[in-house]
């Protein structure tokens, strides 16, 4: 798919994790809760995925993971199980820059007066100076800042966060949806909390996990069933986990040679578009980010006739998150880092793959140019 750039908000069926959908579901399609012995089968398999994620993540209790429809049920699982706990002057931080899974479900099951946002500084990075002020200020319960932003791309001190959290005694929480399959997974067992999803990094759609703080912990969202150690009812879907787990091995196979090779891809595309479009702005340009995303302010045009356009180019590029795309200039990231409603109609991203060759890059930079040429002189579209 050489002309596919919206990767952070999908990617296609990695065929190492088709071929492990179609083994699992001729082998292993039976129900893991039933009593009979292939259904065993089916759980023993089921509980051995659940064993090889924990082992990629790093955890020495693979019960404390959960398997979810994806990274939005888990999120949202984690804030309503925290909303029964927590006291009522209870709060929990979150990042201004949060994917609406995590913002939308903490304000859905806390309400907007419990949820503290933590601001980002100029690059768009959560600072641990900002945290501490939070902590003081507030105390909240937990934190939660995502790994990987899945607009910008910027990269978060998590770790420092986390441990700056763990010293306090306050739980931390990290969205890993788009770190996953991008970046290493060594050191993400330090979270308290880990959510992420199978779609993002060549896994199917449908599937994805919550990391638990610790085995014993309880608090389903979804009723019915015993299944999953009795935290959520309904029945596994053993050949999406399988999917998903061996996608997230193949990608984790693959470790920093992809990063190595795309980050000057990338950067060569952002100095042609520089070169052509005088007064482009790169957002956190300055800061950490992932190696495939581009986060672009444009100097003329709104991003809906960008978008549009190069689309009947055959380029899927994006206006920012797909969970709110249908919103023109709707980047939180943006808006968090103090842009006019002008500029948030100009934003778009792109977001390559693992597959994405340099001629990709290059086709995309010169169908911007094109696009660019026939904007200026009117032309209908």
């Amino acid at each position: 798919m050489p002309a596919y750039f919206d990767h952070n908000a999908t990617t296609p069926l990695l065929p190492q994790a088709r071929a492990a959908w179609l083994r699992a579901m001729e082998e292993h399609w039976h129900n893991p809760s039933s009593l009979y012995r292939e259904a065993g089968f089916a759980s023993q398999a089921l509980e051995a995925a659940r064993e090889r994620l924990a082992d990629l993540l790093g955890i020495d209790e693979p019960t404390r993971l959960l398997f979810t429809s994806g990274a939005s049920e888990a999120n949202n699982t984690l804030f309503a199980g925290l909303a029964r706990c927590l006291s009522p002057e209870g709060c929990v931080a979150i990042s201004a820059i949060e994917h609406p899974s995590v913002r939308a479900a903490a304000i859905a099951w806390l309400g907007r007066a419990r949820v503290v946002e933590i601001p980002v500084d100029a690059a768009g990075i959560v600072t641990p100076s900002a945290l501490k002020q939070v902590l003081d200020e507030r105390q909240p319960a937990l934190v939660s800042v995502m790994l990987a932003n899945n607009e910008s791309g910027v990269l978060q001190p998590w770790s420092e966060l986390a441990a700056q959290c763990r010293e306090r005694g306050v739980r931390f929480h990290a969205d890993a949806a788009q770190w996953l399959g991008k970046m290493p997974a060594e050191g993400l067992a330090s979270c308290d909390y880990l959510t992420g999803c199978g779609h993002k990094f060549g896994g199917p759609k449908g599937i994805g996990f919550l990391l638990l703080a610790h085995e014993e912990e309880s608090f389903p969202l979804l009723h019915g069933g015993p299944q999953e150690h009795g935290r959520r009812a309904g029945t596994e879907d053993y050949p999406a986990i399988e999917a998903m787990v061996t996608a997230l091995e193949h990608r984790q196979e693959q470790g920093l040679t992809v990063s190595a090779a795309q980050t000057p891809r990338r950067d060569a595309f952002i100095e042609r578009m520089k070169a052509a479009f005088p007064g482009l702005r790169i957002i956190s340009e300055a800061a950490p980010r992932l190696w495939n995303t581009v986060l672009m302010v444009m100097p003329d045009h709104s991003n809906l006739k960008w978008l549009t356009r190069l689309s009947r180019l055959g380029f899927a590029i994006s206006t920012g998150s797909a969970c709110s795309s249908g919103r023109e200039g709707s980047s939180v990231v943006v808006q968090a880092l103090g842009a006019d409603p002008e500029e948030l109609r100009r934003v778009v991203r792109i977001s390559a793959g693992h597959e994405t060759k340099p001629e990709d890059w290059q086709a995309l930079a010169d169908a911007f140019v094109a696009v660019g040429t026939d904007l200026q002189s009117g032309t209908k579209a």
